[in-house]
């Protein structure tokens, strides 16, 4: 099976250590630098970590064999809140407090732990899928060394005054009980329906209200001000008896058609207008309860006047400053209100109740259902809540036209992700919220004094050198160990304590090129062959995380962006195009898939269904396809030359018969895969990996294997080894040879087995990725060659359409004179092809075809308008061949409509409809065409009769476990007149079957066969 002849490839590539030897083996000057995103190992690997690993092992495996070196080393992500949420599910504990009473050092213990609970089942995966990568010496971002080089990054940052602390509006997530950074934000958002409420907040001076809009009804118990645009216009309208203030471009949408207006103002004329308290329920101790103005607010929807409460929104915080208003926040850290009558109760959870509230005390205007996209953790998946959190900051924005600079000098793969998708997210940059109030992770390594000075650390030797405790080089530099490490102030003496705060985890695997390398600390002479990527690859969902952590990082530290080309891929989806998710039951094993198919069948699939850029729908037929068409036909191929090499005793690089000297059929199977090969690279180098193993197994399918092999067979048969055969010999073995180097990046495991068993060399993966040989590629015998298969393909169709099997001969086909120079010497392969006696090259194709014309009525409709009858009527008296001849050589005709009125048509306006006359019929494709004489004779008929009698005695030998090599005799007996076809064909049938003997059938055990109609018993008898 696929599955132990696999199993064996791994153990001999351990055997002979094949990762080692693939980079050691490659010359120091060309480096080719990859970075591996690090997965968690705490959650299972899946068939969509297969798409993006297999696509990183085939550029470096491909990288590997053109000669560079290629270091692959492995990485693990091991911190953050993913890792706490499993320990917290595992533990029953469910918020802080709980994790605080069972105590953090117990509790990071657990995260350790935890963190690869599934390292064995990545390995697994890892090793079957022959992804060829250094698992043994990974970098793992809960090291030492690692959270080192962190730090001393962190320092830097923090040294260049990056790092400041801020009071900043910051998305929240209650279950966490953490911040989140803008890039976190980016991967959670879920559809969700709302309720909208249209609010009525009552003036104090007058008798009128304003009408304001929002999505969040749970925020207005914390209202301090209104906020208008200064340069809109606004109207004071009448309805029903009540007055409202609302902008002049929503007011339809909002109010309907029976208002009337009273009068038209400027937003800034409503500065500092008072209204009353929409909720009496929170005490404020500044001045509130005004209009502002402010240019974000829009007239797309709402009312153009905005509830603003400086807690829960940025825009809001930043008018609150402005305006001096005081910041009442009645929710507490897990999202629940502290006052309000709602209190106790999750904020998002009271907005019905609110509404009923509004309601009752006749404040609600309407309510309205909404679809919208909200943002959720991405972890726990609680809808996150907008709140100004203390946070440390890394001040980006800074570094935002360098980032974007950064950016453009990459190249995408798709450029549009690079462009849009991550280019306008840089452009709307915000600063980096680093800090996250957990456990689990890198420490922030920032001291703070009682006396308000701050300090910040940037190596071990450094800490263990301004520690007050007595520690050494050995300390864990995790909580709570650090916690416990105090510094003295060189500000005013006093104890500084580590501020409680671990670092967001997209930061670590954001450092890893530095800190793998455990750089500045070690590697710091030979960096420049480590830095930067040449290559990295993941799924569509790193654009905002790791793609964009890296840059973060690398542009601050060097300057640089630290990738050049980053393949992306997209998500899998089922064969339906839903996505792939434990709770709908449509996910697929991989473990299971390679059991059944082998890892080499379930890589090339995954490249060949669709560019990796677009979502892949998994369809296990499609995977049964490329198993047929692409591994199978591969695997006859070579089988059929090993067969014959066997019986023949023959070592094909025992003899060389120079190219130029072969048959053409070989030089046309080396020029298509040369230009394969020239095709495959120029593909691979800008990262099209569909492209390439399309172009290949269409090559296999159709090339080798359909037209090569096929037409070679009778070439392998020849007894003597002459010229003739010694080429085919020599071809088909340098096909083989070549096209295993070819796969080898894509395919390990197969090209692993061709290649060690056709050369005596130790692995394929160390071998030379093809070159293009300009010299056999020869674009003209590819061109006659493919002409002599259209039109064999044509020959094909033509019979299937009057129902002449191609066993029957038939007498003559035509073929196009213009085409005589360049395949009259084919002449012979296209009469075996299609069975038929003569190929006529004619001049003419009148003489067997009748043409009709039509208007193309959708291309001359808009030109022709109401003459499209009598153009139609014209159109009869033309003679369709001279139309037809225009047309070949793209003229236009002109057709007289009357004596005032012409047109020019070209060919695309008209439709031009062939039939065959009696007696023949046609094909046509392309201005490409075939006609066949369908007219059988006596002696034709007899000869379809002998060649169906061999097809039969052929599938008989094989049914009855013959040897190719084994001579026979038949036994038969038919009809009068299939039995004198069968004689007449005696000599002929004999040579085809190896037969020594054909003779009528005595009583004996023997199949009763429908013979083209006769009934005819067969028997064999193997020759001993």
């Amino acid at each position: 099976s696929n599955k132990e002849r696999e199993h064996e490839f791994a153990k001999y590539w351990d055997e002979i250590d094949l990762l080692h030897q693939s980079v050691e083996s490659r010359s120091g000057e060309k480096n080719f630098v990859f970075y591996d995103g690090p997965p968690t190992a705490n959650g299972r690997p899946g068939l969509h970590h297969v798409i993006s690993r297999s696509l990183k092992d085939s550029v470096c495996r491909y990288k590997s064999m053109q000669g560079y070196k290629v270091r692959r080393k492995a990485g693990w992500d091991t911190h953050g809140l993913p890792v706490e949420i499993e320990v917290e599910k595992k533990l029953n504990l469910s918020n802080k407090q709980e994790i605080e009473n069972y105590g953090i050092e117990a509790f990071n213990k657990q995260c350790r732990d935890s963190v690869f609970v599934y390292e064995a089942a990545w390995r697994e995966q890892t090793e079957r899928m022959a992804y060829l990568v250094d698992l043994d010496d990974p970098y793992i971002t809960l090291n030492n060394d690692y959270i080192e080089s962190v730090w001393w990054i962190l320092n830097k940052f923090f040294d260049e005054g990056y790092i400041y602390e801020g009071h900043k509006i910051l998305p929240y997530c209650t279950r966490c009980g953490t911040g989140l950074a803008s890039h976190e934000v980016a991967l959670g958002y879920q559809e969700i329906t709302t309720d909208t409420v249209y609010v009525k907040f009552k003036r104090k001076d007058k008798d009128e209200s304003f009408l304001v809009w929002t999505t969040t009804p749970w925020t207005l118990a914390s209202n301090v001000a209104l906020t208008v645009h200064p340069d809109e216009t606004y109207l004071r309208v009448t309805q029903e008896g009540s007055t409202y203030i609302i902008e002049k471009t929503l007011a339809k949408e909002v109010l309907g058609d029976n208002f009337e207006v009273v009068d038209e103002f400027l937003g800034k004329t409503l500065e500092y207008v008072e209204y009353e308290q929409l909720m009496p329920f929170v005490k404020v101790s500044k001045k509130a309860f005004f209009v502002t103005c402010a240019d974000y607010v829009t007239t797309d929807d709402g009312t153009g006047i905005v509830h603003t409460a400086p807690a829960f929104g940025d825009d809001d915080y930043k008018t609150g400053k402005r305006y001096d208003l005081p910041i009442p926040q009645p929710v507490d850290g897990d999202g629940l209100y502290t006052e309000t009558p709602w209190k106790g109760k999750f904020v998002i959870d009271a907005d019905p109740d609110i509404i009923q509230w509004l309601r009752e005390e006749d404040l609600l205007y309407r309510k309205q259902k909404m679809e919208h996209n909200y943002p959720h953790c991405w972890r726990c998946k609680t809808p996150l809540l907008y709140s100004a959190k203390p946070s440390w900051y890394i001040e980006m924005t800074k570094l935002k036209d360098k980032l974007i600079e950064n950016n453009n000098g990459v190249n995408w793969h798709p450029d549009y992700v690079g462009e849009k998708r991550f280019g306008n997210w840089l452009e709307n940059l915000n600063d980096w919220a680093i800090s996250r109030s957990r456990y689990w992770g890198t420490p922030l390594n920032i001291w703070r004094c009682e006396c308000g000075h701050t300090s910040s650390v940037g190596s071990i030797e450094d800490l263990v050198k301004r520690s007050i405790e007595d520690i050494d080089d050995t300390i864990e530099l995790h909580r709570p160990y650090v916690d416990d490490v105090h510094l003295k102030c060189d500000h005013c003496g006093g104890v500084m304590t580590r501020v409680p705060e671990v670092i967001d985890c997209w930061f670590d695997s954001g450092a890893m090129p530095f800190a793998q390398h455990h750089y500045p600390f070690e590697n710091k002479e030979n960096f420049d062959e480590l830095f930067p990527a040449d290559y990295i690859c993941e799924g569509i969902d790193q654009t905002r995380g790791w793609f964009y952590s890296l840059l973060a990082v690398s542009t601050f530290v060097t300057g640089k962006s630290p990738y050049k080309n980053v393949l992306v891929n997209d998500l899998l989806l089922d064969k339906e195009g839903k996505k792939m998710s434990k709770s709908k039951g449509n996910t697929v094993d991989s473990f299971d898939l390679f059991d059944r198919y082998g890892a080499d069948v379930v890589r090339w699939y995954l490249n060949y269904v669709s560019p990796t850029w677009v979502p892949t729908k998994f369809d296990e037929e499609g995977l049964k396809e490329v198993n047929s068409k692409f591994f199978r036909t591969l695997q006859n191929v070579y089988n059929f030359f090993t067969m014959y090499a066997n019986i023949d005793q023959v070592k094909a690089t025992d003899f060389y018969i120079d190219p130029q000297e072969r048959p053409e059929l070989d030089r046309w199977v080396l020029s298509k895969l040369n230009t394969l090969i020239q095709n495959v690279i120029s593909d691979v180098d800008v990262y099209d990996l569909t492209k390439a193993v399309r172009k290949i197994q269409e090559f296999v399918n159709e090339d080798l294997s359909n037209w090569y092999i096929r037409r070679s067979r009778r070439r392998f048969w020849n007894a003597e080894l002459d010229l003739d055969k010694k080429s085919v010999y020599n071809t088909t073995y340098e096909v083989l040879e070549t096209f295993s180097r070819l796969i080898a990046p894509f395919v390990p495991y197969i090209s692993e087995e061709i290649y060690r068993n056709l050369t005596d060399k130790e692995s394929v993966h160390l071998a030379d990725y093809p070159v293009p040989n300009e010299a056999l590629i020869n674009p003209e015998l590819e061109e006659k060659m493919d002409l002599a298969r259209t039109l064999v393909g044509l020959g094909r169709a033509a019979r299937e359409s009057v129902k002449i099997k191609v066993r029957q001969p038939i007498q003559k086909i035509f073929i196009d004179g213009k085409n005589k120079a360049l395949i009259e010497d084919l002449s012979p392969l296209i009469r075996e092809e299609l069975n038929v006696k003569e190929v006529e090259f004619i001049k003419d194709v009148k003489d067997y075809m009748n043409y009709s014309l039509k208007p193309n009525f959708r291309a001359l409709g808009p030109v022709l308008g109401k003459d499209m009858g009598l153009f139609s009527k014209v159109i009869q008296q033309l003679d369709p061949s001279e139309v037809v001849k225009a047309f070949d050589q793209d003229q236009p005709i002109v057709v007289k409509l009357s004596d005032e009125k012409t047109v020019n048509v070209t060919k695309d306006q008209m439709v031009v409809n062939i039939s065959s006359k009696e007696g023949f019929t046609v094909e046509m494709v392309n201005n490409v065409f075939i006609i066949l004489d369908t007219a059988l004779t006596k002696e034709l008929n007899h000869e379809g009769y002998a060649r169906e009698f061999i097809s039969r005695v052929q599938q008989m030998r094989k049914s009855n476990g013959f040897e190719v090599s084994d001579h026979i005799n038949i036994f038969y007996e038919s009809t009068e007149e299939f039995t004198l076809a069968i004689s007449e064909f005696e000599k002929y049938i004999m040579d085809e079957t190896l037969a020594e003997l054909i003779a009528p059938l005595a009583n004996g055990e023997s199949e009763t066969l429908n013979l083209n109609g006769h009934e005819t018993k067969i028997f064999l008898e193997r020759i001993k």
